[in-house]
């Protein structure tokens, strides 16, 4: 488990050969279904990010879209029957439903978000022999699913899921500092700046070094990068090198944990739903501050007929956390508290109803897939 002193994830060390473009694996000659020219997989390397426009056939994202439908479904009867809302708002859809369901019981987004349920399509689309493919191109042939998958649930105008710049090893165990992480942020409806598309800052990974974060922002269980910290170490300009990412719906957004990035405000008045999914190489494997591990996709020194998602849905990280807890803290099913151990990497400048209870809940109460 991380420690508790202040900046604790701030580590002076870093390892650029592990995320510009000597980290390259070698490029196929023959290329295999979904895989990219060289060119735009050296434009990863190079600048931290590669937009896919085109990658997904809309009936393999349609798939998703009906889980969620499901997911939302049984967030409301749950509600509904632990008597927290008047209406299962069944008359509206998938880009609306939850939206009325958060305005007559703040924080559901938040509990759906922490319910993490890895759903039969979700696991399709992680595992999606295309996008492996893309992958292999990214960390080479030996691939494992992170621990750490998110359904984004950004409804509009909502402070909770609006993301500030940081990194993504900010969040994760510090031996990810020295693990190329391959990310695809999937949205699964045309991601645009109004309703709260992604921002990158080119280059930003070329240093390999995690910089400054603190904890937390506004009323969130976010941690925001210190953006003067980051320009002095990572060669940045925040403004010049900031990217504005608009995705269509089919395609997608490939990142490294390394490169700075954030969600922005959903304006539109239509949820902005989308998937990020993780891989690494199984032979440096970083877990989830020892509560989680990742699941095995791929392998050609090991090829494996079936992927194990039976094994890796039975742990469930909120149990773990609970068993390392001197006093078991009672969970209550509608509790819209976030609260998880990247906030001790970081120095608390800020304090919410989030960050109070830390000294309760000593890990994670975070979505539990």
């Amino acid at each position: 488990m991380p420690q508790t002193e202040p900046d604790f994830g701030l580590i002076n060390e870093a390892h650029p050969e592990l995320f510009n473009i000597q980290a390259m694996p070698a490029q196929p000659k023959t290329l295999k279904p979904g895989q990219l020219t060289e060119d735009k997989i050296r434009h990863f390397f190079e600048k931290g990010y590669l937009l896919v426009p085109e990658f997904f056939k809309h009936e393999e994202l349609d798939v998703c879209r009906r889980d969620i439908e499901k997911l939302v479904d049984d967030l409301a009867q749950m509600l509904y029957d632990g008597g927290k809302i008047a209406s299962l708002y069944k008359e509206h859809g998938l880009f609306q439903r939850l939206t009325y369901i958060e305005k007559e019981f703040p924080g559901a987004n938040i509990l759906l978000h922490k319910q993490g349920k890895l759903t039969e399509g979700f696991q399709a689309l992680w595992s999606n022999e295309r996008l492996l493919n893309l992958v292999e191109q990214l960390i080479g042939p030996e691939i494992m699913g992170h621990p750490v998958w998110n359904l984004r649930t950004k409804t509009p105008n909502n402070e909770a899921t609006t993301v500030p710049w940081h990194q993504d090893s900010a969040y994760l165990d510090n031996e990810s500092y020295k693990v190329l992480q391959a990310t695809a942020w999937i949205p699964l409806l045309d991601a645009t700046k109004k309703n709260g598309c992604m921002e990158v800052i080119s280059g930003g990974h070329l240093p390999g070094k995690v910089v400054r974060h603190t904890c937390c922002w506004g009323n969130t269980w976010y941690v925001m990068m210190d953006e003067k910290d980051a320009e002095e170490k990572l060669n940045i300009d925040m403004e010049k090198d900031k990217v504005l990412c608009e995705v269509p719906y089919g395609g997608m957004l490939l990142i490294n944990n390394m490169i700075p990035h954030r969600s922005l405000n959903n304006m539109s008045d239509e949820i902005r739903w989308s998937l990020d999914l993780r891989w690494q190489t199984p032979e440096k494997p970083v877990g989830f501050y020892g509560l989680k591990d990742g699941v095995l996709m791929r392998s050609q020194k090991n090829p494996i007929e079936k992927i194990d998602w039976e094994s890796f849905n039975s742990v469930d990280r909120h149990q773990e956390a609970d068993k390392t807890r001197k006093e078991p803290v009672e969970e209550d099913k509608f509790d819209t508290i976030i609260v998880g151990p990247w906030m001790k990497k970081w120095e608390v400048t800020h304090t919410n109803r989030h960050t109070e209870k830390l000294s309760l809940r000593l890990e994670t109460s975070w979505h539990k897939a």
